[in-house]
């Protein structure tokens, strides 16, 4: 059986946040802290990983997903505080 993660990433509490997918979340995060892709989370310099679910299948993940998008930024916020109430990086020593 494969994992997915669904994950927000953002630089603090007042800056955007990018919410993805993901089959492997050090080796993303690698790649978001290192900016090795074109887009939204390197044109804002998004790198800390505040909040992470784990699926059993990608659909599930993919579908998180789209539902944390179409939440507000004050719901996501919460979401994060839920779990991470310090704003503390969750990322994987991995993707340092």
């Amino acid at each position: 059986m494969k994992n997915f993660y669904t994950y927000i990433i953002t630089n603090s509490k007042h800056r955007p946040f990018y919410v993805g997918v993901t089959n492997d979340i050090a080796r993303r995060m690698y790649e978001h802290k290192h900016e090795l892709y074109d887009g939204f989370s390197k044109r804002y310099h998004l790198h800390l990983l505040m909040y992470v679910e784990h699926h059993d299948n990608e659909r599930a993940a993919i579908e998180r997903e789209k539902a944390l998008k179409g939440k507000t930024r004050d719901k996501k916020i919460a979401l994060i505080e839920s779990i991470n109430p310090k704003w503390e990086d969750l990322s994987p020593e991995e993707s340092f």
